[in-house]
């Protein structure tokens, strides 16, 4: 079965429209791979956390920021699908 990937955001903090464009981003991407990218609001304020089928692959309070696209293209692809190419993504 293919994985879901969920964004879990702080709606106080105004993260929808960030959680939202890096859903677009994720499904443009892993369009074949994955079986969808959920958003959800928090209950906790400040909470930031992308997790795929329940392990969390990036947290905001860990690493104390948001993750840039490209490094969340990776996270996702080395859970999903690690042999594929993300392109320019890839080259440094």
């Amino acid at each position: 079965m293919k994985p879901t990937i969920t964004i879990e955001y702080c709606p106080k903090c105004g993260w929808m429209l960030r959680s939202a464009y890096m859903a677009q981003e994720i499904l443009n991407t892993f369009t074949d791979e994955i079986r969808g990218v959920m958003l959800i609001p928090s209950e906790t304020g400040g909470k930031f956390t992308i997790t795929i089928d329940s392990q969390v692959i990036f947290d905001r309070s860990v690493m104390e920021r948001f993750p840039e696209i490209k490094e969340l293209k990776k996270l996702v692809r080395d859970h999903v699908s690690p042999h594929k190419d993300l392109g320019h993504t890839d080259r440094k």
